[in-house]
C-alpha cells in the first residue's frame, strides 16, 4: 500500500558563487507540511542540502559571506543537473517558498521549477506583521522568536540549510494564519511596505503623506515604492488598489 500524499511547502535557499544562472555552489531545503489536523508544521525529516559546482572560482569575497570553498564544491555536480532533483515539485508539494524569492527565481528558473508556484515570506511578512521594524529573515527570527526553532538548527546563517529552516518558521505561522492561496498572490506583487524606507520621509506610514509626496513616490524607479504609494492613493480615493479591495490591505491598516 502507498504512502498517503502529504501537501507541503518545499523553502528553498541558495549560496551562489555570483549571478549568473550556473553560479549555485549550495542549495539547501525543508518542506513545511500540513498535519492531519489541518494546521502546518516544519518537517523533521524531509530537509536536506547538496553542494553544487559553479564551474568557476568561487571569490574570496563571497567565501567571507558563507565560507565555501572550492574544494568543496569541485566535481560535485553543476546546477541544471543537481536542480530538478531538489526544485521539481514530487507528489504533494504545493508551492516553492524563499525569502526575497526573487533572488532564488533567478537560478530557480521555471524549467528547472516545473513552473512551480512561488511564496516570497519577505513580501508576506510586510503583509502579515506590518508593524515589526525591520523584515529580513534573521531579523524575523529574534523578533518574532517562533515556536519551535531550534537555535543551533539555524546556524550558520548565510548557509542554505540553516537558512532554510528558519525560513520554514516563519512560513509554518503564515500558512497557519492565511491561506497558501492568498501567500502565492500576495507574492506574485511587488511588496507592500508599511513605511517609507528612504528619503525625506523614511520610517513615516504612508497615510500621514501629503498629496504631494505620494505623488512623487508614486513614481519611484523602485517598483516596491511606487506600488506602496499607488495602493495609499487608492486607499484615498475609494478605488480598487492593485490587490483588490479585499482583505489583504485591511491587514496592513
Amino acid at each position: 500500500m502507498s504512502e498517503p500524499v502529504i501537501d507541503r511547502v518545499r523553502v528553498i535557499d541558495l549560496e551562489t558563487a555570483g549571478s549568473s544562472a550556473s553560479d549555485v555552489c549550495e542549495v539547501g531545503w525543508q518542506d513545511v507540511e500540513r498535519a492531519a489536523d489541518g494546521t502546518w508544521q516544519v518537517s523533521g525529516a524531509s530537509r536536506g542540502a547538496r553542494f553544487v559546482d559553479p564551474g568557476r572560482p568561487i571569490s574570496p569575497g563571497t567565501m567571507a559571506i558563507h565560507h565555501i570553498l572550492d574544494e568543496w564544491v569541485a566535481g560535485v555536480g553543476y546546477w541544471r543537473d543537481v536542480a530538478p532533483t531538489v526544485l521539481r515539485p514530487v507528489p504533494g508539494v504545493l508551492a516553492l517558498a524563499a525569502h526575497r524569492a526573487s533572488f532564488e527565481q533567478r537560478f530557480c528558473t521555471p524549467d528547472l521549477t516545473g513552473a512551480a508556484d512561488w511564496i516570497c515570506t519577505w513580501k508576506c511578512a510586510l503583509r502579515l506583521w506590518p508593524d515589526l521594524p525591520r523584515f529580513s529573515n534573521q531579523m524575523l527570527r529574534y523578533l518574532r522568536r517562533p515556536e519551535g526553532l531550534d537555535h543551533d538548527l539555524g546556524l550558520p546563517a548565510h548557509r542554505a540549510l540553516p537558512d532554510a529552516y528558519v525560513t520554514a518558521h516563519h512560513l509554518r505561522d503564515m500558512l497557519n494564519t492565511v491561506s497558501l492561496d492568498q501567500l502565492v498572490d500576495w507574492s506574485r506583487q511587488p511588496g507592500l511596505l508599511p513605511r517609507v524606507p528612504t528619503g525625506v520621509h523614511r520610517g513615516q506610514p504612508w497615510s500621514v503623506l501629503s498629496e504631494a509626496a505620494l505623488a512623487t513616490l508614486a513614481r519611484d524607479r523602485d517598483i516596491d515604492i511606487r506600488f506602496s504609494a499607488e495602493t495609499e492613493v487608492q486607499r484615498r480615493t475609494g478605488q480598487a488598489g492593485p490587490e483588490g479591495p479585499g482583505p489583504a490591505q485591511r491587514s496592513l491598516l
